[in-house]
């Protein structure tokens, strides 16, 4: 996959106020891998775990992938859920971690 990092946007997680510039090419947990960032939490990196599950709060992404319906149901992408691995910012984001890791993670601990 080639990634076009010369146009970036920036990212802001929730919980912790963590931001750093995502390439429009990148998945937003790759754009904070490749910073040597912590924010999201992170597994498998491509859609299998639903480690980097996120909500959306402002901004927009678009799809890389699909979304394993075993991690983000229907409902949950209605309501601005999706795996962090599997989309690319269009605009500036501000998500919030969710799922599984949500809460140690809101204590710091993630």
């Amino acid at each position: 996959m080639l990634l076009n990092t010369r146009s970036t946007v920036n990212i802001e997680v929730a919980q912790t106020g963590e931001q750093y510039a995502c390439g429009t090419g990148e998945s937003l947990l790759l754009g904070m891998l490749r910073l040597g960032r912590k924010g999201i939490p992170a597994g498998c990196a491509n859609g299998g775990c639903g480690v980097c599950k996120v909500r959306i709060l402002d901004g927009t992404v678009r799809r890389l992938g699909p979304v394993s319906r075993a991690h983000v149901s229907q409902a949950e992408e209605a309501a601005g859920c999706t795996l962090a691995c599997r989309v690319a910012p269009d605009s500036a984001v501000r998500l919030a971690v969710v799922g599984r890791l949500e809460r140690p993670f809101a204590r710091g601990r993630g």
